[in-house]
């Protein structure tokens, strides 16, 4: 089969589409035919030598999510068979023409969506479903601050936030990111120098309840500030350096709960538990078209290189697919 293979560490040039071994499927493994896979900051901090796979994933094929169609199944697999539909997160591995997955890690993609839509949903969505609820205990009617609101994981966050009733504030780096998120639920747009004070003054001093944030280090003293009583503070990435000076007197007497969370080096059980989550609160808002997948871009599986270099850059609003026809 064909896939996207890390040749060593390095930049977009390192990248090659090469002819590997097709995986076999037995016990509850199914193998998946991948028509598209979604691009993820992960692969190019991958690539560059600093992220290795987890136990288990390919270790020099990159791809955190995929979608396409099923194609065998392991002697215990009962939930799927050959020909349906199916999306999925992976430790790796998912920018390839074919993937084992475990059977219970696997959604059916929802009619009205195509292979690259789907391609788009996984770990968009699953991240940001299991932040704002899970993690975070985002309740309707509170406030919610979601950094890198053109991203896919933002983007997908602020349409579950609305979803629910949420007063949802964005931080970006372009203004124009800001105003397309509008459409799909953003409340504020806010600048990312200075959002704590803007927060404070709109809020009339109340703060949010909920912060979502892939900076880390840098934007570390204004979310504390930018949180009110009893916030939740949840860091998905450290794209803004990992070590911060932490206020613990804020800490302390606004009683903010602070939490670091990653899918990819979670056990299968607790994947599991979040692929079932998704498809019991998610996967029906995506159904009936409540929340929507965003693609920016699509690129051939050649084209990898290029797609790694355009989300280098930033421009990209919502996600980056692959096709693996």
């Amino acid at each position: 089969m064909r896939a996207v293979v890390i040749t060593r560490p390095g930049g977009p040039e390192v990248l090659a589409v090469q002819e590997v071994e097709t995986p076999e499927p037995v016990g509850d493994l199914v193998r998946v035919r991948v028509r598209a896979a979604g691009l993820n900051r992960a692969d190019l901090i991958q690539r560059a030598g600093n992220y290795p796979a987890p136990a288990g994933a390919p270790a020099h094929i990159p791809g955190l999510e995929f979608a396409g169609e099923v194609e065998a199944v392991g002697p215990l697999v009962h939930s799927w068979q050959a020909g349906q539909r199916v999306m999925g997160i992976a430790g790796g591995g998912g920018q390839a023409e074919y993937i084992l997955a475990h059977e219970g890690m696997l959604v059916e993609i929802p009619e009205k969506l195509d292979f690259m839509q789907a391609a788009a949903i996984p770990e968009a969505f699953m991240t940001a479903h299991d932040a704002l609820f899970t993690q975070a205990s985002l309740q309707m009617g509170e406030r919610v601050l979601i950094h890198a609101a053109g991203s896919g994981v933002g983007t997908a966050a602020i349409q579950l936030a609305h979803a629910v009733g949420a007063t949802v504030f964005g931080t970006a780096r372009t203004a124009s990111k800001l105003e397309r998120a509008k459409a799909f639920g953003l409340d504020v747009g806010l600048s990312p120098q200075h959002f704590a004070d803007d927060i404070k003054q709109l809020t009339h001093g109340s703060g949010v309840h909920v912060i979502l944030d892939f900076m880390g280090a840098s934007y570390m003293e204004q979310n504390l500030a930018a949180l009110g009583m009893w916030g939740r503070l949840v860091i998905l990435a450290t794209m803004g350096g990992v070590q911060a000076q932490v206020h613990l007197g804020q800490v302390m007497s606004k009683r903010i709960q602070l939490r670091g969370s990653t899918l990819r080096t979670r056990t299968l059980e607790e994947k599991l538990a979040v692929t079932r989550r998704f498809s019991t609160q998610v996967l029906p808002l995506l159904a009936n078209g409540k929340v929507k997948p965003i693609v920016e871009q699509v690129y051939a599986l050649h084209e990898v290189a290029a797609a790694h270099v355009a989300m280098s850059e930033h421009k990209n609003f919502g996600k980056l697919i692959l096709s693996v026809d």
